[in-house]
């Protein structure tokens, strides 16, 4: 009778936790493993733990690479920014530090934190600009960009579309420089984190934050002067104590009655960094990556980054040249993480959780199945397979070699693991390359 007894209080079912999807999936791999068939992977799964203890199992079973090296840049770049930095303070800088240390070894932020840590140090490299003397920098170039402008376009095209100034104009400038230059990487994440295969943003953030990286580099190498130091001053040499100036957000400030950008951009931390502009930058490389997961929108996106450009020279803050610099060198960095890292599109796939494997890189012959792989649901539950090799890429993906996708293609990831697969390759990668 003891052992009949029901107690009055009725628990969760486990079934009205898991969704549906999950469980029928689930269920199919079951099978799957039953009759000795290679498991169909879900590869949305994202890391729940707070263990730290789960990220040193990880670090132990890891396989390192050369592309470990990235880690190694970042550290370094990250305590030289913090090191130069005069203000704020020790202090500051040190719970700076600890929050960083702190969001790799949690893995419910790592995984999200990891992808971002290159847009991070691009972020303290860009502050720590400020804080580097003068004698160290390479001298200002002033005539450089209106001498090229001329050469490449036969006039100043800056001066010509800011000749002729309206409010409606200030406006229609503003919103893109001024608003959705900042609010685009954070919006486009999480677009591609829905609707685009599972690593897109990931890759994004990563590209995106090197990208920048490589352009706040050439901007210390090459300072050149912006069109506002021209219309202010001509082509007088500047020197690293001039500060910087809104040029045509002066307006907005003023339309507005309340200070936006002059306080900003006059102390800003980069002052002769025209080139390469980085506005145009960030908007390339965002129109490059929202058309790869909208192929039917790439016309708004393309837009968006002229509607940019033209935002650009209107307020003075870049010539044509700056921009051409700018889109290049987002041309190069989307195509190089395309041909090697971004998950391919599956047209049949509406959300992130409609795939049940990625193909990232270039396709390869059709018929070649040669470095191309799936992820499965098992490893999803087995941590100690998925584990591995969580540190090669700094993502939330991991690489499976046991199992094969049902067409020929490059490399397939799944964000099984927090470390691996979506971004930079691994060492495994190579391995199913050959």
């Amino acid at each position: 009778m003891l052992g009949q007894l029901k107690l009055p209080v009725s628990w969760p079912a486990v079934r009205s936790v898991i969704p549906h999807r999950l469980r029928r999936k689930w269920r199919q791999t079951k099978s799957r493993i039953s009759s000795r068939q290679s498991p169909t992977s879900t590869i949305t799964a994202l890391q729940t733990s707070f263990s730290p203890a789960d990220t040193l199992r990880s670090l132990r079973k890891h396989r390192w690479s050369y592309y470990d090296a990235q880690y190694l840049f970042l550290a370094i770049l990250g305590i030289f920014c913090l090191s130069i930095i005069e203000s704020p303070g020790p202090l500051v800088k040190m719970l700076v530090a600890t929050g960083i240390i702190l969001s790799l070894v949690i893995p419910v932020t790592r995984q999200f934190f990891l992808p971002f840590l290159p847009i991070a140090g691009w972020l303290i490299f860009f502050f720590s600009c400020k804080f580097i003397p003068g004698e160290y920098r390479p001298p200002i170039w002033v005539k450089v960009l209106p001498t090229l402008e001329n050469i490449l376009y036969g006039a100043n095209l800056s001066n010509i579309i800011s000749a002729h100034k309206h409010v409606v104009l200030d406006v229609l400038a503003w919103l893109p420089y001024g608003i959705t230059h900042f609010g685009a990487p954070a919006v486009c994440s999480l677009v591609m984190f829905i609707w685009g295969p599972p690593g897109t943003a990931p890759l994004f953030a990563r590209t995106f934050g090197y990208m920048n990286i490589i352009g706040v580099s050439i901007q210390l190498l090459f300072p050149c002067s912006p069109p506002w130091y021209e219309n202010m001053y001509g082509l007088a040499p500047a020197n690293y104590s001039m500060q910087g100036s809104p040029a045509g957000l002066a307006a907005v400030d003023k339309l507005f009655g309340i200070d936006l950008y002059t306080s900003g951009f006059t102390a800003s931390p980069m002052v002769f960094g025209a080139f390469p502009s980085l506005h145009s930058a960030n908007a390339v490389l965002e129109a490059c990556f929202m058309s790869h997961v909208f192929p039917r929108l790439r016309p708004l996106f393309a837009v968006y980054a002229l509607w940019m450009w033209w935002a650009t020279m209107y307020l003075s803050h870049h010539y044509a040249v700056d921009l051409t610099g700018g889109g290049i060198l987002a041309g190069i960095c989307f195509f190089v993480a395309k041909a090697k890292f971004l998950p391919r599109l599956q047209s049949d796939k509406a959300t992130r959780w409609d795939y049940d494997y990625v193909e990232a890189g270039e396709a390869h012959i059709p018929g070649d199945m040669d470095g191309y792989a799936l992820t499965n649901l098992y490893e999803d539950f087995h941590p100690g397979i998925s584990d591995s090799d969580e540190w090669t890429i700094g993502s939330s993906s991991s690489i499976s070699s046991r199992t094969r996708s049902p067409s020929a293609g490059g490399r397939s990831s799944a964000e099984g693991s927090l470390w691996e697969g979506e971004t930079l390759g691994s060492s495994s990668d190579h391995e199913q390359i050959r």
